[in-house]
């Protein structure tokens, strides 16, 4: 699946977008019905023939970097009026991530490049016989990707039940943010393409005005749970689901708008939440958070990780890993996160394995053996040797893994695995293991 920056979201509300790399040939398209010109009689009589588009339809659509990329039509909806062209239409860029299907309009569509509406098990198995057995896995690593849990039966009720957005932005503190994915939000709540919410303790509302008058009643000016690490103007809040259990099924629902893969949990008494805040005099605004399971016979330390879009690409991500794995340490235990990894996560991931490995790594030059690492970093042996692997570092020698760390050869990964972003400081973390507590 090709990927594109996700839109910049602002302050005042409006949203920046960065233009997609395309092919300039083929790719500057008449509008559908505004060139200026008169339509024809062949044109208005194929137009009526092929209107209104039939779910799966494949057509290239106008994109907001004002280029055209093929799309495949997932719904349609009729708006207050007879004509057969009055319809929108949700669409799925093909070459992207769902994250950026959307509704558009007929005009963003190019009807000259409507193709056929096909059996959808004709066409994959047309298109199968075509593809080099590389590309095939490439693209069935991509349909599953984060479902790997779910059998075909299960990821095809899924992606019906999920295809749609229902709310198409939310306002949190300063900032209105677009949503990504489908997120089940009560009933009351499916004509809403907006949703309000209370940055501290996220109940939502269909209008502004009911926020409004909700801040100034609501006396939280954090997360509802204990501050176990400060440092500057961050913070990190532990929120136990069973303690505050509307704020943990506030927190899913909203997560749940930028997470495709994860399935909402309704009974979050099991579960702790680890909120980090930036901090103000106005509060602390949560910019992101993980959970983790009380209890994981797995071993699992870390459930969902989140960094909400405005705070992005500043480092936080790799920050919410990093101190994952410092209450494993805590604990005594090695840890790992909950399969499957969104994509996002899985590169999250992978950088600070790698990071944290081979700084250890060149330190040692080399001469550590897993166990010894795992004891050192609280990754999971598997996580290791499955790093080292991919980055063709291990070696399998007379019944054991042997470490081939070639100074070069780590630096070059080093730089690729690119910069650590925030570091924790453990010297902050004021914190007590959960069953200890109990």
């Amino acid at each position: 699946m090709g990927s594109i920056d996700t839109p910049t979201i602002t302050e005042n509300g409006s949203t920046q977008s960065h233009a997609a790399a395309a092919p300039a040939d083929d790719n500057q398209r008449p509008l559908a019905s505004s060139n200026g010109a008169p339509e024809s009689e062949a044109t208005k009589k194929r137009r009526s023939g092929i209107l209104p588009l039939e779910v799966g339809t494949r057509v290239m659509c106008r994109w907001r970097d004002g280029k055209y990329h093929p799309v495949k039509v997932i719904e349609r909806r009729k708006l207050q009026s007879t004509e057969p062209s009055d319809y929108e239409y949700y669409v799925h860029y093909t070459e992207f991530n769902r994250r950026l299907d959307e509704w558009v309009k007929l005009e963003q569509l190019d009807l000259d490049s409507v193709e056929t509406v096909v059996d959808e098990k004709v066409e994959d198995k047309v298109a199968s016989l075509k593809m080099t057995r590389h590309q095939k896995r490439k693209i069935d690593e991509t349909h599953v990707e984060g479902h790997e849990e779910l059998d075909a039966a299960s990821l095809r009720e899924h992606e019906e039940f999920t295809k749609v957005k229902n709310i198409a932005t939310i306002e949190l503190g300063r900032y209105e943010i677009e949503t990504w994915y489908f997120s089940p939000f009560p009933p009351e709540y499916n004509d809403s393409l907006k949703l309000y919410f209370c940055e501290f303790c996220l109940n939502f509302m269909k209008r502004k005005e009911q926020l409004q008058r909700h801040m100034r009643k609501c006396d939280l000016k954090h997360p509802p749970g204990d501050e176990i690490y400060r440092s500057g103007t961050l913070s990190m809040f532990e929120v136990d689901g069973k303690k505050n259990k509307v704020y943990g099924q506030n927190l899913c629902y909203l997560a749940k708008l930028f997470l495709d893969h994860k399935t909402l949990y309704y009974d979050v008494d099991l579960f702790l939440f680890y909120v980090l805040c930036e901090c103000d005099d106005r509060g602390c605004h949560m910019v992101g958070y993980f959970s983790k399971e009380k209890h994981s016979e797995e071993s699992y330390n870390l459930a969902c990780i989140l960094t909400l879009p405005p705070y992005q690409r500043k480092g936080y991500g790799k920050f919410l890993i990093a101190f994952s794995y410092e209450l494993s340490k805590k604990e005594g235990k090695v840890g790992t996160p909950e399969r499957p990894l969104s994509d996002l996560g899985l590169l999250s991931y992978r950088g600070y394995w790698t990071r944290v490995l081979l700084d250890i790594l060149k330190k040692h030059k080399g001469n550590i053996s897993i166990k010894e690492l795992s004891d050192m970093t609280a990754i999971k042996a598997e996580d290791i040797l499955t790093t080292l692997q991919s980055l063709e570092l291990i070696q399998y020698r007379k019944g054991q893994h042997v470490i081939c760390a070639d100074p070069k050869v780590l630096d070059r990964h080093l730089k690729a695995a690119g910069r650590g972003g925030l570091e924790v400081d453990v010297s902050k973390l004021i914190w007590t293991p959960y069953k200890e507590q109990s």
